[in-house]
């Protein structure tokens, strides 16, 4: 359908839908749209059409989309303040924008890099929000350069990623601030000069506000944005005495998301990174397995099986064992007791990790060069213990050094089943 919209409005469209601008001009997030140029819009996001002269847009509007116009602009005047302030500070540049669930925060750094993008610096953007990742899939913390205005980061290909392996923070503290840190390293060696990194919405509670001021003392930014609809922020903001606070108002053009909402987007992010997918098997004699306990260890002998057989009154299909612990696998049906895992750390006086056959199956692994550099995702769809060989769903075959196993489950469509701890390494 056709939608024409006066100069000074905005039209704000939630997806599924696409909408192309048929004459007139407007800007996303700063950016400006071309005659002719069609924006798709996922199914749980909204795109702000600001019009700049009168305009004609041809929509396309799925099930559960919609649309309406509002009579001035959704970026807030703060943002273009705060925008100022920061694109006069020297070169080089590195911005943290922090915010809650659904603040604003990717919209605002896709403003700030228009506007950088405008000035002809070098940018990049590193993504931490693990749950709600745009640059690289979920569970991954993303790294790109930023070459074109950005409309949809979504849109922008991952350069690298670092793996971390679930969807929230809460539980891998160390493992996002190690991957925040790897990956502004590789930016700030390729030359960046304006480098903006987005984090996560979890900002509640002690826990929360300790971890974002590690991160704040890891990532040592020049400036610290923080998005707030109320004084969310202020245990953390309050706190960094020694970097640069900016505040910011939340856009109206935010839209909160449930809980099933996410779920889709993060859905929809896996599938991308899947496509092309076929089962490939991968031999430990050729790659190493990270995060788990399978593959790091010496096989068990037949007098050490034969140990686990009497304590549990069956015969593991497989075991090995490190200087620490010793880890077993049993058959699908196979039950464990709490004496019996006693009885076993008691005989080889180390931790016991007991597994079931097929507890693998679905969980996210990423996938590394000898480089360490991120190739891409894939399924876990089990592991031939005695071949030593994991079967894994994945659109990479080549150059692959390193499988790291996480702890998200998934079928081969890219839905979430949920989260599984009983094969990974917390």
């Amino acid at each position: 359908m056709k939608r024409d919209v006066e100069k000074g409005k905005t039209l704000l469209v939630d997806g599924p839908a696409s909408v192309s601008l048929i004459s007139g001009e407007a800007t996303i997030l700063g950016a400006a749209l071309r005659s002719g140029e069609k924006i798709v819009i996922r199914e749980g996001k909204r795109v702000p059409f600001d019009v700049r002269k009168k305009a004609s847009f041809d929509l396309m509007l799925g099930e559960g989309a919609s649309v309406e116009e509002t009579d001035e602009s959704t970026i807030p005047q703060s943002w273009g303040n705060a925008s100022k302030e920061i694109l006069s500070h020297k070169k080089p540049i590195t911005v943290v924008v922090m915010g809650d669930v659904d603040s604003g925060k990717t919209s605002f750094c896709a403003y700030l890099l228009n506007l950088a993008l405008k000035k002809g610096w070098k940018i990049a953007i590193i993504d931490g929000d693990l749950g709600q990742s745009d640059i690289g899939p979920p569970s991954t913390i993303g790294f790109s350069h930023i070459t074109a205005p950005v409309k949809d980061p979504f849109e922008i290909e991952a350069e690298n990623a670092y793996f971390v392996g679930v969807t929230s923070p809460s539980g891998a503290v160390n493992r996002v601030l190690d991957g925040l840190t790897a990956m502004k390293t590789k930016a700030l060696e390729s030359g960046v000069e304006f480098l903006v990194i987005n984090t996560d919405g979890w900002v509640n509670g002690e826990d929360a506000t300790e971890y974002k001021l590690q991160l704040t003392t890891k990532m040592d930014p020049d400036i610290v944005v923080g998005i707030q609809q109320e004084e969310e922020l202020a245990p953390i903001l309050t706190t960094l005495k020694k970097t640069k606070v900016l505040k910011i108002d939340s856009s109206q053009a935010v839209r909160k998301r449930d809980r099933e909402k996410r779920k889709i987007l993060r859905e929809l992010s896996y599938k991308k990174y899947l496509k092309g997918a076929k089962v490939q098997s991968f031999l430990l004699n050729w790659i190493k397995a990270e995060r788990v306990q399978f593959g790091v260890g010496s096989p068990l002998t037949e007098g050490q099986m034969e140990k686990i057989r009497e304590c549990l009154g069956t015969s593991p299909i497989y075991g090995e064992e490190t200087p620490n612990a010793v880890f077993a696998v049993l058959r699908r049906n196979q039950w464990i007791g709490e004496e019996q895992m006693k009885g076993i750390e008691e005989v080889f006086g180390k931790r016991a990790k007991l597994i079931r056959e097929g507890e693998e199956e679905g969980l996210l692994v990423g996938l590394q060069d000898e480089q360490e550099n991120f190739l891409g995702i894939g399924i876990l769809l089990g592991v031939d213990y005695k071949r030593r060989a994991m079967k894994v769903y994945t659109p990479v075959s080549k150059d692959v050094s390193t499988i790291i196993v996480g702890q998200v489950k998934l079928e081969r469509n890219g839905k979430e089943i949920g989260l599984s701890p009983a094969f990974s390494v917390p």
